[in-house]
């Protein structure tokens, strides 16, 4: 898989000057693999119960999750670092299962099994312990009431509040809220839940529930004029390569009715086949974060960026944004006098992890004009109306274990791309690209 880009970054910062490191660390997604373990811990796992029996060499209980992080975060550079550099997290499929909540049907299924209780109560305890609670600011900390229990529980174990709150929290998404703001100086980061605040019915099929969405608006809204740069996390892409993002608009029309009972049954089987279920597989969801763009980067208290931020897809790439009703041609020019801040979506992934040939492929064509093409006809099949916006690739696909990083000064934005590479025995970053994201 080649060399660890948080291994590599972590060795780099530690032979130069603290003033040097960067003020923040945001991991994306899948910080742990709970259905993909390491020979280590399947061994580890194997003397503890039968693995031939369900859910075999994966997570099963609170202990295993406990194993995972122990191993990825014990390894002593990304200790270091993470004690080092400050971080947020959020979590995408792999932290609980591969397609987590993709579909109603799939969460019927999964609760049905007779594993499926302990695996999820245990990933959303381990995540609260392991990553949510470093997401939270001082006064959020201070103000948590289940943080409040638990330090009040009897003998300090505080193992019952917390099984209890992820009891609710997997009954109800709307009882617990997993993503958070952070204000850090002049720019504003929201990370947004992309996986447990979802509304599953197909009837009502969303990325984010309703008192989620209206949270996320609010807190774009708030003091609009306070922040510089505008920064959405989230770790699924909301745009994708456009064959891609037809593909699961189309896919979701289908399992939604759109061409009857029988495409309905292949659309399912698709979705999850082809993890189909980005934010195009909710055009609801992929809209309303549209408008709510669109709105936030025109006016005079507009920031000067406005990025999303997002992991999964095993690859890097830059994609801008435009809304067609800003000019006469269907894509104005770069340096055409554009109203309204400049919009990105800012994808890398992964730090340490690989990608099929196929998959390469498969990713490159997505951008392509005859991938657009071919991405038409099946929005056309699935009666998919056009979306508001448009955008185009700027940059990209990268291949390899890689870092994004924002150099966020004043109301410029500036953009590097680094890889991890081997270079006479050790490794280093070598960069890929530069690029400043704010209009001149």
């Amino acid at each position: 898989m080649g060399p660890d880009a948080l291994d590599t970054l972590a060795l780099r910062l530690a032979g130069e000057p603290a003033s040097a490191r960067p003020g923040l660390l945001v991991l994306l997604g899948d910080q742990v693999y709970a259905d993909e373990v390491s020979p280590a811990t399947r061994e580890w796992m194997g003397r503890r119960r039968d693995l031939d029996k369900p859910p075999g060499a994966q997570a099963a209980d609170y202990a295993d999750y406990t194993r995972l992080y122990a191993e990825s975060w014990g390894d002593p550079e990304i200790r270091w670092l993470l004690s080092t550099v400050p971080s947020v997290m959020i979590f995408d499929d792999h932290d609980v299962i591969d397609d987590w909540n993709t579909s109603d049907k799939w969460l019927a299924e999964m609760r049905a099994t007779g594993w499926w209780r302990e695996r999820i109560l245990s990933g959303l305890m381990s995540y609260w312990v392991h990553q949510h609670l470093g997401n939270l600011s001082p006064a959020a900390l201070a103000a948590d009431p289940l943080l409040a229990a638990i330090r009040a529980a009897p003998e300090r174990d505080g193992t019952e509040a917390l099984r209890a709150f992820a009891e609710r929290a997997d009954a109800d998404p709307a009882a617990a809220r997993w993503s958070f703001r952070r204000d850090l100086g002049r720019t504003r980061l929201l990370m947004i839940d992309s996986r447990a605040a979802r509304v599953l019915a197909e009837d009502r099929r969303a990325m984010l529930g309703p008192e989620e969405e209206n949270w996320m608006r609010a807190q774009v809204r708030e003091d609009r004029g306070a922040y510089d740069h505008l920064l959405l996390g989230t770790s699924l892409p909301w745009l994708l390569p456009h064959l891609i993002h037809d593909l699961e608009s189309w896919d979701s029309a289908l399992c939604g009715g759109e061409r009857g009972a029988r495409w309905a049954g292949r659309g399912e089987y698709l979705r999850r086949a082809a993890d189909l279920e980005h934010w195009a597989a909710f055009p609801r969801s992929f809209g309303a974060l549209a408008d709510l763009i669109a709105e936030v980067r025109q006016g005079p208290e507009a920031p000067a960026t406005v990025s999303v931020l997002s992991g999964d897809v095993h690859h890097a790439y830059v994609a801008e944004a435009r809304w067609p009703k800003e000019s006469g041609t269907r894509w104005p020019g770069r340096d055409a006098a554009v109203p309204g801040s400049p919009v990105y979506q800012l994808t890398c992934s992964p730090v340490h992890n690989s990608v099929p040939l196929a998959m390469r492929f498969g990713f490159r064509f997505g951008w392509t004009g005859a991938g657009r093409a071919l991405g038409g006809l099946f929005a056309r099949h699935g009666r998919v109306p056009e979306p508001a916006v448009r955008w185009r690739r700027d940059g990209g696909p990268w291949f390899g274990n890689q870092l994004m990083t924002l150099d966020l000064r004043g109301r410029t934005a500036a953009l590097t791309l680094e890889k991890a590479v081997p270079r006479d025995g050790r490794a280093t970053l070598r960069e890929v690209t530069r690029t400043r994201l704010d209009r001149p």
